[in-house]
């Protein structure tokens, strides 16, 4: 007989990777809440994983922030292009800044895009 592996993914899981999904576009959870058709309290209750997500709604957020499925759903796993990354010190500030508030990641972001595009200015 074949062992089935079942995956499931916590409500905590779930709701830490909601969380860091709309923070990461930029987006409130009164704004998540009306795409679902729901209250805001119903996605605090989900990002502190009290609540869980239907499929619809899992189909629904993917569609409307352009992520697969599997984003939101990654059981706690770090998304690919984080998981490649060879320098630990690298990773490790990501995932501090990732815990900043969002205009403070955005102040980040913009500081790294600049010196970013100073870099391959004197490149070429």
């Amino acid at each position: 007989m074949r062992s089935r592996r079942r995956i499931a993914v916590s409500k905590k899981e779930l709701g830490s990777r909601l969380r860091a999904l709309r923070q990461s576009h930029g987006i409130s959870q009164s704004q998540v809440a009306r795409l679902l058709g729901v209250d805001q309290s119903h996605i605090s209750n989900v990002e502190r994983g009290v609540r869980g997500l239907t499929i619809q709604q899992v189909v629904k957020l993917s569609r409307a922030l352009a992520v697969p499925t599997d984003e939101i759903l990654n059981n706690g796993r770090r998304p690919p292009a984080v998981r490649s990354l060879r320098s630990g010190r690298m990773l490790r500030r990501l995932q501090r800044i990732e815990e900043l508030p969002v205009a403070q990641q955005q102040a980040i972001l913009k500081i790294l895009d600049g010196l970013l595009y100073t870099h391959t200015k004197t490149r070429t």
